[in-house]
Order: structure tokens, then sequence, then C-alpha cells
């Protein structure tokens, strides 16, 4: 069991790796793909964005259906999904089917995380399973150190299309060893799958997210005042008051509501929405490093390597103190040195250390919050049928909280311009994540013990 086990973890934290260097991996190819299919930069942004919002819209219909039909045909699917999204765009010269294949990478990817973290409560004792969870935060530190790195090797040789066209061996071997290694356990059929609600929260979240991208931080409030944002912010929130009442009368709700009276998984929940706003503060960093040593782009992106080489070596140690003392202390740790981090890079000036020990502090205490504490709790407080489809929790509250931390920072920004904006805005969520400190202290305290339902 143990040799299998090592096997399982090697397949989960392959196809960890792969979809998340698909997310590092587009930054350096953008000038190559602007150059061969004569895009703009405002279309471009799409390449990204169409892969998290696929991603988004996926995580619940894919980990429920996990749940439902066992995680090795799903993960298998999932797989092939984004294998057939990676053919697509390795072999297109369209810009819209390079979005249509981003869009079927995501929804690929968006079975392959949640499966994983289920996996790990599957196959794991509950002792063992935060040094597991801290495993798969580590996977993700690495994708964001590896993948411009990988990207600059293989894009100085070989067209853009190369960083793709590697997935389909990869997603190959992933699927053969799936078939001989992933467990697989029904807990339902399909005569009871809950489509209304995945329609309705499919629908809130491409609207509130598509809304939220055409708000325009220098000009706020024209931007959200045109008839196209308020219809489609309009559609969103009604969908999400529909989605509601829907799971509460679903035989088995792809969200479980349910779950949300829960002290531990509220709580979760609301300091995974602050960590996503923090969080977004890391798509401007280069910006900041450009602005502050002006320095060029390229050389901006490998100054945040200090930062997620941290959250790389900080992720395990934070997955291994879980199991030792429990989540709550280590979520409060993370949150105090994420707000040191932002404190101190408040403070930015010409002298490259004042980025360097900050970023790596926030790195630090992030990678305590992301990678394994947070779903380790929802891991513990939901029964073994859905173990999937309860991590839908964390990433719905830590993705909108991404979209309105970008948002936030935009305006602030606009309203700063330049290197004052950043270091506002830095102070400003310093500030406000005081606020998920204190509710941290609210978690259950001490080491978590196998008490949730079989079924």
């Amino acid at each position: 069991m143990p040799g299998k086990n090592s096997k399982l973890l090697a397949l989960l934290f392959t196809g960890t790796l792969m979809g998340a260097l698909d997310i590092s991996l587009i930054g350096p190819a953008i000038p190559a793909i602007s150059e061969t299919l004569n895009v703009s930069d405002k279309n471009l942004s799409w390449v990204f964005s169409i892969y998290i919002l696929f991603s988004l819209i996926g995580i619940s219909p894919m980990a429920k259906l996990s749940d439902f039909l066992g995680r090795r045909s799903i993960y298998i699917v999932a797989l092939s999904v984004f294998g057939i999204g990676s053919a697509v765009v390795s072999f297109t010269d369209s810009y819209v089917l390079l979005l249509v294949g981003r869009a079927i990478q995501g929804i690929g990817v968006s079975g392959i995380f949640p499966i994983a973290t289920a996996t790990i409560g599957d196959a794991f004792p509950i002792e063992k399973r935060g040094r597991m969870l801290g495993l798969i935060g580590m996977v993700f530190g690495l994708a964001f150190i590896m993948g411009p790195l990988i990207a600059g090797i293989l894009l100085k040789y070989f067209p853009w299309h190369t960083l793709f066209v590697i997935n389909l061996p990869i997603c190959a071997v992933l699927i053969w060893q799936s078939h001989k290694l992933m467990p697989s356990v029904r807990h339902g059929s399909l005569s009871n799958f809950d489509w209304k609600g995945v329609l309705s929260l499919a629908i809130f979240l491409a609207g509130f997210t598509y809304a939220i991208n055409l708000v325009k931080p220098d000009d706020l409030l024209n931007s959200v005042t045109t008839l196209q944002f308020v219809t489609i912010f309009v559609v969103s929130m009604l969908s999400f008051v529909l989605f509601i009442p829907i799971e509460r009368n679903a035989i088995e709700p792809v969200l479980n509501l349910k779950y949300m009276k829960s002290r531990q998984v509220t709580i979760a929940g609301f300091i995974a929405f602050g960590t996503g706003m923090f969080q977004a503060t890391f798509v401007f960093f280069p910006k900041m490093a450009v602005a502050a040593f002006h320095v060029s782009s390229s050389d901006a992106s490998f100054m945040l390597v200090p930062t997620v080489i941290a959250v790389a070596l900080g992720a395990p140690l934070g997955g291994r103190l879980i199991d030792k003392v429990g989540p709550r202390w280590v979520i409060i740790a993370g949150l105090f040195f994420s707000i040191l981090g932002l404190f101190l890079l408040s403070f930015l000036n010409n002298n490259p250390l004042f980025f360097y020990i900050p970023g790596g502090i926030l790195g630090f205490g992030l990678s305590f919050l992301v990678g394994s504490s947070l779903r380790y709790i929802i891991l513990n407080e939901v029964s073994e049928r859905e173990r999937a489809s309860s991590q839908g929790i964390i990433t719905i509250f830590g993705s909108i909280g991404q979209i309105l931390g970008a948002v936030a920072i935009g305006v602030m920004v606009t309203a700063t311009p330049g290197l004052p904006g950043y270091k506002h805005a830095l102070y400003v969520f310093s500030l406000t994540t005081l606020v998920f400190l204190v509710s941290a202290w609210f978690l259950k305290p001490g080491k978590y013990v196998n008490t949730v339902q079989k079924s």
C-alpha cells in the first residue's frame, strides 16, 4: 500500500503541475502569440482569462460527478478534456480556436485540481493529510517558478505551440496510470444529479466574472452604469438568488449549502475570500518592480523568484504543522506573515531588499493558506461522498476575492498613479487582512480527529 500511495501521489502531483503550468506558461508566450496571430493586447488578455473562467465554471460539476461516479472515471475524463484542449491550442493558427482550446483546457483542469485534493482525503488517514496537501501547495509554487523558465527556454528554440504540445504525451501517460492507481467508489447515480444547480451556478460565476472584467478603473462610474454591465451583472445576481432554493431542494446538491451552517466551513470560506483578495497583488508585482527599479518587464518577473521559492518551501512545512497542531495556528501564522509582508511592501523604495524580503515573507504566509490549511478544514468537515464537490467552496470564495481584489487595486492605482498607488493598495490590504486574522481565532483549536460520516 505505501508503494501504491507513492505512485498515486506522483500521479496527482504531475496532473496538478501540468494544469498549474498552463497558467504560468502563458505570460511569456503572449508576445509570440500576438505576433503570430496578429491579435491586439486587449484581446490577448482573454487567452489567460478564459482559462480561469472555464475552470471556475467547471469545478463544481466536475467535482460532484467524481463524488457520484468515482474519482477514477472523472479524473480520466478531466485529463482527456484537458488533452483535447491542448491539442486544439497546439495545432491552430486562429485566435478564435485558440480561445476555444483554452476554454476546453479550463474545463479539464477544473476536474484535475479538486479531485486531487479529494483523493488525498480518500487515500490517506487524517494524521497524514496535512503534509500531503502541503505538497500539493508546493507543486503550485514550483509551477510558478518553472513556468516562465520553461517557456523562456522553449520559446528561444521552438514556436509557442510547443508549450502546449508537451501536454499531449503527459496526458496519455497520466490517463494510463489513472486506470491502474486511482480509487473508484461510486456514491450516487446521474438520475439525481443537480443539473439545475450546475446551470444556475455557472451563469452566476460566468456573469459575475465577465461583468467585473468590464469595469474600467480609470472610468469607474461610467463603466458600471453601461447597459452591458448592468444587464450581465443583474442576470448574474438573479442566477445566484435562484441557486439558493435550487440547492436547498435538490436531492444531491452540486454545492451543499448545509455545510455553510458549520462555523469551520464559513470561516474557512471567509478567509479564502480574503486570501484571494491579497493574492491579486501578485499580478501587479512586476509592474511595481518596473516602477521602483526601472528594470525591463522580463527582469521584473524574475524578481518574483524569492516570493515563489518561499511559497514552495513554506507549503510542505505548513502541511506538516497542520498534522502536529491542527489548522487553526497554521492559518493564524499564515495571515500574520501575509499582513507583515504586505505592510513592509507598502514602504517599497529603490532598494531591492525592500522588495525581496517582504515578498518572501508574503509568499511564506500565503503558502500556509492556499496549499493545505483551508482545504484541510473542508476535507474534514464534510462527508466522504462530498469531498470533491465541497472543495468548490474554497475555490469559489477565493476566486471571487481575486476578481474583486484586482479591481480594487486598479481603482487605487488609477486614483494615485504609479508606485505610490501600488504602495497605497498594499497598505490598505494589510489593514483589511487584519479582519480575516481576527476571524481565524474562532476556528476550532487543536488537531482534528476523524469524525466525518462515511456517507
